[in-house]
């Protein structure tokens, strides 16, 4: 399962106004990155046969069968900060992340 903080969620709220087609924020991992794996983010516009869904107030936060065990017990929240904005993800199988992080490793 994974936590989406109020603040993200009240920012993914914002952005989906902008997206008229998006039924989610899609959340995934792939290979790459300087640890392993990288994190995505992208608005869909379906949800696949295999995905899991997190509803979350009336926003839809959407992963993918491959990705969702390696996000399994991971907080999603939004930052505001004089380092820049954007959304951060705290995952608790990230043996390793680099500076920004942006890619782990398990």
């Amino acid at each position: 399962m994974v936590t989406i903080t109020s603040v993200a969620e009240q920012k993914i709220r914002e952005l989906m106004k902008e997206e008229q087609e998006a039924v989610g924020l899609r959340i995934y991992v792939r290979g790459g990155g300087c640890h392993g794996y990288q994190y995505g983010m992208a608005f869909e516009n379906k949800i696949g046969e295999d995905d899991s869904v997190i509803e979350k107030g009336d926003i839809k936060v959407i992963l993918d069968s491959q990705s969702a065990p390696l996000l399994s017990g991971a907080e999603v929240d939004y930052v505001d900060s004089l380092q820049g904005s954007g959304f951060s993800i705290k995952n608790p199988n990230a043996k390793t992340t680099c500076g920004c992080g942006s890619s782990f490793a398990t």
